[in-house]
């Protein structure tokens, strides 16, 4: 598997991800102008010199080698919220307090706002139902740390992620079905393809200004207020692995909860190593021993560049530390163009054993975890 800078020849497959994702995936819409403009700007943004965040979006492809195929897409908006506004709903509790009746009520309520003008965002990250395989999901989702370690004058000090909301088989929100039969009467798809298309001219005009009153909706929307789609749950796991946190931001339409962590403490990017690159025989005695028989010292990899960006996934890499140097096969270091004593950049991915599963919790000790955590 490699990632490398989307192209306009993947035109057709990042049209086809757009209709597998569905609605409520609002970076990718299925509309052929629309995903041209956003690969052209992908490509410019790749090729650009760059020494502080602008509106840079990078979109990565994951591509099956031996027969063509894009596996999947990840990306990175540099700077979110500054050609067009980026609005949230964010989760708080007022107080309604009458001294003289001796009535106290605490009360949630969501105000839209734009906090988090100027952040970047990873976005756009989606494996096909019929690639998804050991480390796939993974490696899409650490390659955007990875590239973003290697250049932070490119992105802004904090990074976020807006996961993606309850929708049913169907495509619908009973969060946005709440709001549309009070406020803005367009369907969830109708909705969500405006906002990705850039036509979000409609939330200044249309939707509610004032505090919404959550105890006022009906229980299907208010029980999805911050959880995530079913589908989205290992890619929400994963980031807060990264140290991704909740602070009430919720999306607009779904109400998805968005995530945000500052770019130097995330995991993947304090825990990736730079260093230089030995290019070694394909077989090799010490990378069978580093390897230990392919179970594991599993290594996501990148080069260092920006247009000719490549990265994967390997257990055919040996690290060195006493000579900050990662020893690769002739092969791998081909499709990732890399040359011998030039830079690279890698991480190791922490590995299960073939066959492992958790341990069961009892359920006192189940609730005093909670309790711990709360």
């Amino acid at each position: 598997m490699i990632i490398r800078p989307v192209a306009l020849s993947d035109l057709a497959a990042l049209q086809q991800i757009a209709v597998e994702s569905g609605p409520g995936f609002t970076s990718l819409v299925d509309d052929r102008d629309f995903l041209t403009q956003k690969i052209r700007r992908s490509v410019e943004s790749f090729g650009r010199t760059v020494s502080s965040p602008d509106e840079e979006s990078y979109l990565f492809v994951l591509e099956d080698p031996e027969t063509g195929e894009i596996m999947g897409t990840t990306g990175i908006e540099a700077s979110v919220g500054i050609r067009r506004p980026l609005y949230h709903y964010h989760r708080s509790q007022v107080v309604h307090h009458s001294p003289e009746l001796n009535i106290l009520r605490r009360l949630e309520v969501l105000n839209m706002c734009n906090h988090y003008t100027g952040c970047s965002e990873i976005c756009t990250l989606f494996l096909r139902p019929k690639f998804r395989r050991a480390h796939a999901g993974k490696l899409l989702s650490r390659v955007r740390f990875l590239f973003m370690a290697q250049h932070p004058q490119r992105f802004a000090e904090t990074v976020i992620a807006e996961m993606r909301g309850v929708s049913d088989e169907r495509g619908q929100s009973p969060f946005w079905n709440w709001l549309r039969a009070h406020f803005v009467d367009l369907d969830f798809g109708t909705v969500t393809r405006m906002v990705g298309t850039g036509d979000n001219g409609f939330i200044a005009d249309l939707m509610p200004r004032h505090p919404l009153y959550t105890h006022l909706m009906d229980d299907s929307a208010r029980a999805v207020i911050g959880q995530v789609h079913d589908n989205t749950r290992p890619a929400l796991a994963m980031l807060e692995a990264e140290g991704f946190r909740q602070n009430g931001y919720i999306d607009l339409f779904d109400a998805g909860p968005t995530v945000e962590a500052r770019l130097a403490d995330i995991r993947s990017v304090s825990a990736s190593i730079g260093c230089r690159i030995q290019v070694v025989d394909d077989i090799r005695p010490a990378l069978e021993e580093w390897n230990r028989g392919g179970q594991g010292r599993m290594l996501a990899i990148t080069n260092t560049g920006t247009a000719d960006f490549r990265a994967t996934v390997t257990s055919a890499a040996r690290y060195l530390p006493a000579h900050n140097l990662l020893q690769v096969p002739a092969t791998l270091a081909n499709s990732l163009h890399l040359r011998n004593d030039g830079e690279v950049r890698f991480m190791e991915l922490a590995t299960t054993l073939s066959g492992s599963q958790p341990t069961a919790i009892p359920l006192r000790q189940q609730q005093e975890a909670l309790h711990a955590q709360r």
